[in-house]
């Protein structure tokens, strides 16, 4: 349906707006040509009566009204307009000031810039609600402008973004520097302006430094204090890593090399990090039978919602992991894998069918490239059962490096004009023969050293020769082991490589990972604060004079001087 919603509404009753119980909306920003065949003051509509008409070339409230106009007395609304709508004056203060006397605005969120093609501007959602409007005693406001991911030359708001935001929407949960419930009567203080910053200090905390400590060295008390979410949880840690200085500094009990070491090894952060595996294992057994229940005809949409819903509660009340980072990881790895998973064992059931790769050469030829399992890739059936053979040919395979290394290091090493690869164009095996012949005629002792190099050189090329036959035959003998397995696994086979080796396992791997970052974080700061405060002004200063008195040696030696 096409048309203009405000000089020609396509939903009506009669002369009047047909009402709804929900309206949605994502309007032209600021739309310059609202008003062309409008009259606001005469609209047969009265969207803007009790409100105002907004400015000629600012249509955003024009499409706000018309919204507001079209919900029902219960009715509720969202709709997405440039942050401007929050602060703009003159008659938009007016209109922003009815619309919040009257009790319709619920709630305002406000989004991260860059997220729409066309505007860089950032938005926000202002949520209407005119259900028991007039009880309303306030607006509940979300600042969300820093969840977001960086996605080629725009931003997008990614699956724990948005959670995030609707849980603390719908259960008003307020956040430090994210959201809070605003009374109207502050609102009325700051004359209806409802810019966020003005309710909610959503910037980051300046790491300020401490001229004191720069002046006579020591970490400063606060910094060490500012880490107390690690505290919290490893308190005889903070005792390992800090002593005493004087009243308001600390210093670093090691050594700034063993700092990730201390904390990594420190019992009560090795039995933070036990803990934690124990939690994912909980909620691993629990939905392990949950996976393994599943059956052809299952809605992969509803699997994803109870199971990531799920580990987000398991992991709400963690300290030191973000709950929402894990549920995140949880639909990062849902899109790129267990998603396709699901929808085959929907429409087949637990069938690990092997497929050949058929590409087309230069020529239009199909040539056969392989074979492959979606549902269950070879890695996972090598690791299960054939890690034997895995390993054999991990070994070969790191004795192949290593003899490769040795010819280039002999290239490298005899490749001079005096080296015993001087005479030669370039260095190959036919070439190295065909020197070795010339210099059995010629005998001499000197030619006998180059002799001997290139006779160490062909040993190692036929080395190397023999590893990668080698390789390659152990590789082919696997891949047919693996091969011939498909067909002799058992559907409880299946379930337990698919669930227990595959989604599970990656699971437990990204969670393990967040559990790193904790680590590395903590040390990083340390680490930090230990270089900022380590050497203090007057070593400083003195290490400068030092300097310059060298200089000004030198300087003199060679017959200059600069005072």
């Amino acid at each position: 349906m096409q048309g203009n919603t405000l000089t020609d509404p396509k939903f009506k009753d009669g002369d009047t707006l047909k009402t709804f119980d929900y309206v949605v909306a994502n309007p032209p920003f600021s739309d310059k040509r609202w008003r062309t065949g409008l009259d606001p003051l005469h609209d047969p509509y009265e969207r803007f009566k009790h409100f105002g008409a907004p400015p000629a070339k600012q249509g955003d409230y024009a499409y706000l009204l018309h919204i507001v106009r079209s919900l029902k007395s219960h009715g509720k609304g969202a709709c997405i307009l440039p942050h401007g709508v929050l602060f703009r004056g003159n008659a938009e203060a007016d209109i922003r000031k009815n619309l919040v006397l009257k009790g319709y605005i619920k709630g305002i969120i406000g989004l991260p810039p860059n997220l729409f093609y066309g505007t860089g501007i950032p938005a926000c959602i202002v949520v209407i609600d005119k259900q028991d409007a007039q009880a309303r005693k306030g607006i509940f406001m979300i600042d969300a402008s820093a969840g977001f991911l960086k996605d080629g030359p725009k931003n997008r708001l990614r699956a724990q973004d948005i959670h995030k935001i609707v849980d603390a929407f719908n259960n008003r949960v307020e956040i430090p520097k994210f959201s809070r419930m605003v009374g109207h009567d502050e609102i009325e203080k700051n004359d209806f302006n409802l810019n966020l910053p003005r309710y909610i200090d959503s910037q980051v905390v300046e790491d300020i430094q401490n001229i004191e400590g720069h002046l006579k060295g020591g970490i400063p008390v606060a910094d060490v204090d500012a880490l107390e979410r690690y505290w919290a949880v490893c308190p005889n840690l903070r005792k390992a890593l800090f002593k005493k200085n004087r009243a308001g500094f600390v210093d670093l009990t090691v050594e700034k090399p063993v700092i990730k070491s201390t904390i990594y090894e420190h019992p009560e952060f090795t039995t933070f990090i036990a803990g934690m595996n124990a939690h994912f294992g909980v909620w691993r057994d629990k939905h392990a039978r949950k996976l393994k229940g599943l059956k052809v005809g299952c809605h992969p949409k509803q699997i994803i919602v109870e199971f990531s819903e799920s580990l987000l509660a398991h992991y709400a009340e963690r300290p030191l992991i973000d709950a929402y980072d894990i549920y995140q990881h949880l639909l990062d790895y849902w899109a790129a894998t267990m998603q396709d998973d699901c929808y085959l064992i929907s429409a087949d059931g637990w069938k690990a069918e092997t497929s050949r790769i058929v590409e087309k050469d230069k020529k239009g030829k199909d040539k056969d490239k392989g074979w492959t399992c979606d549902l269950i890739p070879k890695p996972f059936i090598v690791a299960r059962y054939f890690a034997k053979e895995q390993d054999e040919i991990d070994k070969l395979a790191a004795m192949l490096e290593s003899a490769t290394a040795a010819l280039n290091e002999m290239e490298e090493e005899h490749a001079g004009e005096d080296g015993a690869f001087a005479e030669l164009d370039k260095v190959t095996l036919a070439n190295v023969k065909a020197r070795l012949k010339e210099l059995a005629k010629e005998g001499g002792e000197l030619n006998d050293e180059e002799a001997k190099v290139l006779t160490k050189y062909l040993s190692l090329c036929e080395s190397e020769a023999k590893l990668k036959r080698d390789l390659s035959a152990k590789e082919q003998e696997l891949d047919e082991l693996a091969y011939a397995k498909y067909p002799t696994l058992s559907e409880a086979e299946i379930k337990m490589l698919v669930v227990d080796d595959k989604w599970l396992a990656a699971l437990d791997a990204v969670i393990h990972g967040e559990m790193d970052r904790v680590s590395q974080q903590l040390t990083g700061r340390v680490k930090e604060l230990v270089e900022r405060y380590e050497t203090p002004l007057p070593k400083l200063t003195d290490r400068v004079a030092e300097l310059e008195a060298k200089v000004n040696s030198h300087l003199e030696r060679m017959g200059f001087t600069w005072k």
